[in-house]
């Protein structure tokens, strides 16, 4: 005869709430400044992770993808190409 051992449940049984609380510190990305904004030279406008948005004219690009005005200005949202979008700076 042939004898076939199959196990459907869990090994362990669950355990209490004690044992959940954890998360990891939420890392307020997005975008700071919106369009027609006015920034200062320095400002943040978009942090992201992953070039989601790029840069254009009057703001540079940190190493972690964040993009922050160089020139004072107002921010405009603009499209690059057919399918992404860039943020400019243009100084008043």
């Amino acid at each position: 005869m042939l004898r076939i051992s199959m196990q459907f449940f869990a090994h362990k049984k669950g355990v209490g709430s004690t044992k959940n609380g954890r998360d990891s510190e939420s890392k307020r990305l997005g975008v700071k400044r919106g369009d027609g904004q006015f920034v200062k030279a320095g400002n943040i406008i978009v942090r992201q992770r992953g070039t989601h948005i790029h840069p254009g004219n009057g703001v540079g690009i940190g190493s972690d993808d964040t993009i922050f005005a160089t020139v004072s200005g107002k921010v405009k949202f603009e499209r690059y190409g057919r399918d992404r979008k860039k943020v400019s700076v243009y100084a008043d």
